[in-house]
């Protein structure tokens, strides 16, 4: 959607008036390549470990981003946690061995139904080996259905199922959640609270920071299309667009196409040359700036069934990108 800009700079810092900010990456299968819209080949996953290990990036836990920025506390620049969602068996035999020898933490979403039901998923065997030697182990729900706009009935179903699985194998219950698909609604969001976890991720593009919800927090999805280093140099060094007001408050599409809309907390410099894309638009989408603050963005086509994704980024005078995603899902009928 957007064009890197050539020679980014990796040793210039964020801007001194940025939140607290971390970049979340998000793999599913390694050297799969039959598959390639959720897979990464190993080259590109090759380049993508040298790059973290050789600039200026802080590779950290999910976990502990989690905790800073739900206590406003301070990261350093460039601070990196790396997701996997699914648990396929090429986490183990592929990615794994290479993130330990480098030395980087990672998080495996886990969904429980799909463990060891075929070779191509993990077994819990191999989730308990990687746990204990210290990889975070993240829930995934149970059946990695489309819960957006399932029924309070059948989510609490799944997520229970999901939880005694991982009590009867691992002895814990995750407290981060993966919405399946990245697809969620203001009513799955509020379930997920009430079930009592701490924090949640979805699959939109952004810079996960202070001002986002800590239950629909962003990634940035990697695969063989979107894997190449200009994309994951990109990626691993933008910056946030720290918005509130988001409107609508709905992930799931209610009006078609939805006005949606969000204001900037603190001002953002040289936000004038903000642009958004929508994954069913050729070209930018029309933006309306209202006083210093408020951007309201017009769709002129209606989404289509299934997820939609928006992108408002914009490029600094340092070459790094701020990013500001969405996702919608309207249900299929």
């Amino acid at each position: 959607m957007i064009a890197v800009a050539a020679g980014l700079s990796a040793g210039r810092p964020a801007a001194a008036t940025d939140v607290p900010h971390a970049v979340v990456l998000m793999y599913h299968r390694f050297g799969e390549s039959s598959l390639p819209s959720t897979n990464i080949r190993l080259d590109q996953l090759e380049a993508h470990i040298a790059e973290l290990k050789s600039a200026a990036f802080n590779v950290w836990p999910l976990d502990r981003i989690i905790n800073h920025i739900k206590a406003n506390e301070p990261l350093p620049d460039r601070t990196i946690a790396i997701t996997i969602d699914d648990a396929y068996a090429s986490v183990y035999h592929q990615a794994w061995p290479r993130f330990r020898t480098a030395n980087l933490p990672f998080t495996v979403f886990v969904s429980t139904d799909q463990v060891g039901r075929s070779d191509n998923y993990l077994t819990w065997d191999q989730i308990r080996e990687m746990q204990a030697a210290g990889v975070l182990i993240g829930h995934h729900g149970a059946a990695h259905g489309h819960m957006a706009n399932a029924t309070s009935n059948s989510i609490s179903q799944d997520l229970l199922r999901a939880n005694k699985a991982f009590q009867n194998e691992l002895g814990e219950v995750p407290k981060i959640f993966a919405y399946p698909y990245g697809e969620a609604s203001l009513h799955l969001r509020n379930q997920v609270k009430q079930a009592g976890f701490t924090a949640a991720l979805g699959q939109h593009s952004g810079v996960v920071n202070t001002s986002d919800d800590i239950l629909y927090l962003p990634r940035f999805a990697l695969n063989e299309a979107y894997g190449n280093m200009d994309r994951f140099q990109l990626a691993a060094n933008a910056l946030p667009i720290p918005a509130k007001d988001v409107s609508p408050a709905d992930m799931m599409v209610t009006d078609n196409p939805p006005a949606y809309g969000f204001t900037l907390e603190g001002r953002v410099a040289g936000i004038a040359r903000l642009n958004c894309f929508a994954s069913h638009m050729p070209t930018a989408v029309r933006t309306e700036h209202l006083g210093p603050d408020r951007i309201e963005v017009r769709f002129e086509k209606p989404f289509p069934p299934g997820r939609s994704r928006i992108n408002c980024t914009m490029r600094g005078k340092d070459g790094r990108w701020r990013w500001l995603g969405r996702l919608f899902y309207l249900p299929k009928k």
